[in-house]
This record gives structure tokens, C-alpha cells and sequence, in this order.
């Protein structure tokens, strides 16, 4: 009896043999695998001999646990390959693993490639002829992926991604989809929060594998700061979910998460701190009122513009003046157009980022990669770009982060005629880069950006209004037109805030506000109107001008005479006209007047700032041209005129700190 039970377990132990070493008829080493199934496990093998070596990957994050390369020693013959790789599944068999043989090599070197596990390596490192066994890892193209090569000003060093820092000292809210934090690329470098707060799945069949809830959250998170694909790599995420499997959420829930952030900030304060908002709604002035309040508690909040191919005034929170709202470029750094979508443009877009086929982490599993695009994409560059910058200067506000962020792109990249008719003048004409290895620019330096205003009615007299942001002060005041029917502008203070308001001319199109807006000034300022009409606004004499403006109530304004050169500034105007004049107290500014005067006609006239001075005022001076407006590109004051036969000239007020060296002029 006792023989025909071991003759059954025999044949039920090559029968287990067989089905782990798949259909391949091994029956010359029948003996061998039987031998090793039943050995005694409390007798020592017959032969003793060293354990061969094992290596692995000195980049942690790139190893690959459970695959091994087995390379055999020099003289190794094929065959003994195959029964040393027969082997080892034969000895993981007996103690319940199953091995795979994915490729054996006979090349370069003798060995396989087999996937097992680690629990395994014990009994492979003690198999004849091996040599060695070397733990796999992942390789990777050296060509550094476009869009972190186009954030990159210093590209001398060819195939190398080298910021100026990793951003370790800032913090970054995620609100998104869950995120997959077992992924290499973001592994240990995000932390899930409690918080979640998603409406239900559309449809009645939803398959909710972690890869389709987690596939747009982290992939945003390695943007950020993925070991290889992210802008800041040291930045740490906090993920708060927001959108559900389909990438789907609610204005309340978004309101709830920014609610959550606040607490969280107050009973553990963070700084500096970003908030990405990678997601976008129908215009919600609860969102956007929720948002500004938290970046007047020196919060920096980046959102994405939206994928429309719209006005990205209409959505939320992009529209809200106070969020850095991020457009997304293509490779050619053109707007981001696919099919029928395509990047949100308009005056309330700040800057433009890389967001077309973007790689970045894939939730389908711990080391896969994928490509995804969109303005979501475009913000999270932007999120790393700010923590580079916020680790460089912490005390940076968000108004003062985003001048930096203008300071440090690419202008006027961007092919005009690319966007729509009606956004061109409004569309800023910049692409988001990391600043220069060399860069000194801290918070304090003197930096300026246009805002416009939404164009105004087309009736008579009518106005619209430009702003500056929490934290910026009004420098000067422009207004434009397209067909030059303007009444001018002028400044004037609401809630404590000052307002650059725009005035229709008589058979205008509708007029434009365009306000100069600053950081880093260290001026205490003002605007002073002139006593009466058709009379100067004059400066204090310890004060210096930074701009004119000028209106008038018959719904007409010329602009036929310039400011006064000198060291005490006043702003002319015409009879029937009211003039305004930006003035500025501090010992450490000092200000000139730059003009350009063609000699002959042109519809465009330019005169630019030069290094170390900032473009503050801008005005066009008319010899008989209409002229249909001023208004400041980078820091270029740019004058357009609607036909005549005198010519138009360019006045450019510039400003700068004093250098230290240099005396007072007072």
C-alpha cells in the first residue's frame, strides 16, 4: 500500500512540474527535478559552493523588484543554461513560487531574465555556473521631453534638466482625482489627505479600477514633481480629491476643499504654499470670491485656463482676477488646438505653458508613463515654475510671484494671428520659463504688467474699468481704441482700491482700459487731477511721475501735448480736459521720460525702456494723427494711430531704484 501512495504522489509531483514549466517536454531531467522536489531540506546539498553576487540599481527609484537578470559564468554552454533556469523553478516549486522565464541571452554574455520573487533570490544566488545576479531597472532616453526643455532658459547643458532648485521648501494642495502614490515617480512625494468630496459617477456601468479614478491626478502630481518628469521635483503635493473616476466635480465640492485647505493651513500653517485647481466650471462667482479671499491670506493660487477654445473669462476660477490662470502651448509654442477643443485665451489668461503631450506618471501601474494634454498640464508646469521661485524668495506674495513669473518668460513668442480676432490685443504673448541660474530678482526689484479691461459698450460715453491685483499698486493709466473714437481715461478709487476707467468716444467701436500695474515699487503713491479743466497735474516736488492720463466730457481727447521733462513731473492737458498724474514718494525711485518721434508716417509706434528700468507710463503724442490709443507690451509702450498725415510719437515713462552709489537728486 505504502508504494502505491508514493508512486501516486510522484506522479501528482511531475504533474505539478509540468504545469509550472509549461508544455516543454524536459523528461531527460525528470530524475534531477524529482531529486530536488523530495529532498530533505534538513540534509546539506552534496555540493557545497560560494553564493554568487547580487547587484542592484544605485538609483532607488528606478529599480524594478522581482525581475532578475541571472548571468551565467564565462564557458557556460546553452544547455546548461536552460538546466540551471529548470532548476531554479524547480527549487521555487518545492517551496510554493512560481517563476517566469522572460528571455534567455546567449549574446553578448550566457544567463535569462526571469520573474520571481525576491523571496527567491536566496536559492538563485546558490545555483552552478551563475556568476551573478543583477536586480532589473528602468532606463531613459536622455533628450530631456520638450516641454521641460522649453522651461529651461539655460540649455548649454544638452540631455540635462538642471532648475535652479527643486522647490523643497514649498508645499502644493492637489485638488484633482485621487492620486496613485505608489508610483515611482511621486512616490514619498505626496501624501493623500482625508478629505473627499465627489458627486456620484455618471451611467449606471462604471468601472472604477484605481487606473481610471487616479489617471488625471497623477499624472498633474508628476508634472509638479515626479522624480523625472517633474518642474520641482523636491516640492511636496497634498492630494485633496475633488473630481470623481470620470475627472467629474461640483463647485460645492471644490468650495469644501478650499475650505479643508484653509483649516489645515490654520492648525498647521504652511508657507510658502500653491494651490493647483486643474479643473474648470461655468463662471461661479461663490468659487471665485472663495479663491480671492484665500489669496489675500497669502495663499498663491494657479488654475487652469480651460480646453474650449473660449474667452476663459467665462469659467471659474480662471476668471478670477486674483488666481494665476495658465493658457497651454503646443511644441511650436503656438495655443494648444485639438479637433474641436483647444486652450482658453483672453485677458484673463496671465501666461502660457507647455501642454500638449506632456509626459508625466500613468496610474496603470507603478512605472508606467503616459501622455495627456491640456491646460491641467499647462498649470501644473506653472505650479513647479512658482515653487522654484517661491524656494528662492519665500516671502514672495502672489502678486509679486506673478511678476516674477512675467519677468522670467518668453515674450512675444506667440503668433498673433493664431488667436482669435477679438483676444489679440488682450492675450498676453508669453510662455512660462524657469528663471535663469543667474538670476538676482527677488521680490523687491521694481516689475510692471499690463492689465486690460473688458471692452466697453458702444454708446457714447461708455466706460469700462481695469484693476490691479491685492498687493499691486496703479502706475499709470491708458485707454485704447480700435477705430481711436476715445474720451480718454482716468483714475479713480473705489473701496480703497484705485480703478483705470476707460471713456467711449463719440462713433466708437467700444474702448479699452489698460492699467499699469506694479510690485516692488517701495513708493508710497498717489494720483492727482488737475485743479481744473485744460489745466497741468503736477507732481509734489519730492515726488516722482510715473504717467498721465487725461479725459474729456465732450467724448473726444487729444493727445497733442507731451509731459514736461525734468526732475519735477506734470502731466498737460488740452482745454475742456482733465489731467491726472501717477506720483510717487521715495527716496530710491527716479524717473525720465523715453520718446520716439519717426520722421515719417507709420500705423505703429514703439519705444521700449532700457535694461534695469521698467516701463511705468505710456503715451502717444499726436502731430495731427488720430491716434487710436497707448498701452504697454513687456516693457515697450506701444502707440497705434488711425490714419493722418503728421505722424504720431511714442512717450515711455521709465522708472528704476536708484542705485546704491547714486545720490538723490532732491
Amino acid at each position: 500500500m505504502k508504494s502505491v501512495v508514493t508512486v501516486c504522489c510522484l506522479s501528482f509531483l511531475l504533474g505539478l512540474v509540468a504545469v509550472v514549466e509549461t508544455d516543454e517536454d524536459y523528461t531527460e531531467d525528470e530524475e534531477m527535478i524529482l531529486s530536488l522536489i523530495l529532498q530533505d531540506d534538513t540534509q546539506p546539498e552534496a555540493e557545497s559552493r560560494p553564493s554568487a553576487q547580487f547587484y542592484r540599481c544605485t538609483k532607488d527609484a528606478w529599480r524594478m523588484p522581482g525581475q532578475y537578470i541571472v548571468v551565467m559564468r564565462n564557458g557556460t554552454h546553452v544547455n546548461q543554461v536552460e538546466r540551471t533556469a529548470r532548476r531554479l523553478r524547480a527549487k521555487a516549486a518545492k517551496r510554493g513560487y512560481l517563476i517566469e522565464i522572460l528571455q534567455t541571452y546567449s549574446g553578448a554574455f550566457h544567463g535569462f531574465l526571469v520573474k520571481m520573487s525576491s523571496d527567491v533570490l536566496h536559492m538563485a544566488v546558490k545555483l552552478p555556473h551563475v556568476e551573478y545576479i543583477e536586480e532589473d531597472s528602468s532606463i531613459f532616453a536622455q533628450s530631456i521631453p520638450w516641454n521641460l526643455q522649453r522651461i529651461l532658459q539655460n540649455k548649454h547643458e544638452t540631455g540635462k534638466y538642471s532648475p535652479p532648485n527643486d522647490g523643497a521648501k514649498v508645499g502644493v494642495y492637489l485638488l484633482d482625482t485621487s492620486v496613485q502614490v505608489t508610483h515611482r515617480e511621486i512616490e514619498d512625494r505626496v501624501m493623500v489627505t482625508d478629505f473627499n468630496s465627489v458627486p456620484e459617477e455618471d451611467g449606471v456601468r462604471v468601472h472604477r479600477q484605481a487606473s481610471q479614478c487616479d489617471s488625471h491626478g497623477t499624472h498633474t502630481a508628476g508634472v509638479v514633481s515626479g522624480r523625472d518628469s517633474g518642474v520641482a521635483r523636491g516640492a511636496s503635493v497634498n492630494s485633496v480629491r475633488v473630481l470623481n473616476c470620470q475627472g467629474k466635480g461640483t463647485v460645492s465640492g471644490a468650495l469644501a476643499g478650499l475650505e479643508y485647505i484653509q483649516s489645515s493651513l490654520m492648525s498647521q500653517p504652511i508657507r510658502p504654499v500653491i494651490v493647483l485647481l486643474p479643473f474648470v466650471g461655468g463662471f461661479s462667482r461663490t468659487l471665485n470670491t472663495a479663491c480671492r479671499k484665500m489669496v489675500e491670506s497669502d495663499t498663491v493660487l494657479i488654475a487652469a485656463a480651460g480646453n474650449y477654445n473660449d474667452d476663459a473669462c467665462l469659467y471659474s476660477p480662471a476668471s478670477e482676477p486674483e488666481v494665476i490662470t495658465v493658457g497651454a502651448v503646443n511644441l511650436a509654442d503656438q495655443p494648444l488646438s485639438t479637433g474641436t477643443t483647444g486652450t482658453n485665451v483672453g485677458r484673463c489668461v496671465d501666461v502660457f505653458a507647455p501642454g500638449d503631450d506632456i509626459i508625466s506618471a500613468s496610474s496603470d501601474c507603478s512605472t508606467c508613463f503616459t501622455t495627456k494634454s491640456g491646460t491641467s498640464q499647462a498649470a501644473a508646469h506653472v505650479a513647479g515654475i512658482a515653487a522654484v521661485l517661491l524656494n528662492l524668495s519665500p516671502n514672495s506674495s502672489s502678486a509679486e510671484l506673478l511678476q516674477q513669473l512675467l519677468h522670467h518668460s518668453v515674450r512675444q513668442i506667440i503668433n498673433p494671428e493664431s488667436l482669435p480676432l477679438n483676444h489679440r490685443l488682450t492675450t498676453p504673448n508669453m510662455v512660462a520659463t524657469l528663471p535663469d541660474s543667474t538670476s538676482t530678482l527677488i521680490g523687491e526689484d521694481l516689475l510692471c504688467r499690463s492689465v486690460w479691461s473688458e471692452r466697453s459698450a458702444v454708446k457714447g460715453l461708455a466706460t469700462t474699468t481695469a484693476r490691479c491685483r491685492h498687493g499691486e499698486e496703479m502706475l499709470s493709466c491708458s485707454s485704447f481704441s480700435q477705430n481711436g473714437a476715445r474720451a480718454g481715461e482716468r483714475v479713480e478709487e473705489r473701496d480703497g482700491q484705485k480703478e483705470c476707467v476707460a471713456v467711449n468716444g463719440n462713433g466708437g467701436h467700444g474702448v479699452f482700459a489698460v492699467a499699469r500695474c506694479c510690485t516692488g515699487h517701495k513708493a508710497q503713491c498717489q494720483m492727482l487731477e488737475s485743479p481744473k479743466r485744460g489745466e497741468v497735474a503736477e507732481c509734489p516736488p519730492d515726488h516722482q511721475l510715473t504717467g498721465c492720463s487725461s479725459s474729456s466730457s465732450s467724448g473726444d481727447v487729444s493727445d497733442s501735448d507731451r509731459p514736461p521733462h525734468g526732475s519735477r513731473g506734470a502731466c498737460p492737458a488740452k482745454r475742456g480736459e482733465m489731467s491726472y498724474a501717477s506720483c510717487c514718494h521715495t527716496s530710491s525711485l527716479e524717473c525720465r521720460l523715453k520718446e520716439h518721434d519717426p520722421t515719417g508716417l507709420s500705423e505703429q509706434v514703439e519705444v521700449s525702456c532700457e535694461d534695469s528700468w521698467t516701463l511705468t507710463g505710456c503715451q502717444g503724442l499726436s502731430h495731427g494723427s488720430g491716434v487710436c490709443g497707448a498701452f504697454a507690451l513687456g516693457n515697450t509702450c506701444v502707440v497705434h494711430t488711425s490714419g493722418g498725415d503728421k505722424g504720431t510719437a511714442a512717450i515711455a515713462t521709465c522708472c528704476r531704484h536708484r542705485p546704491s552709489h547714486q545720490p538723490s537728486d532732491h
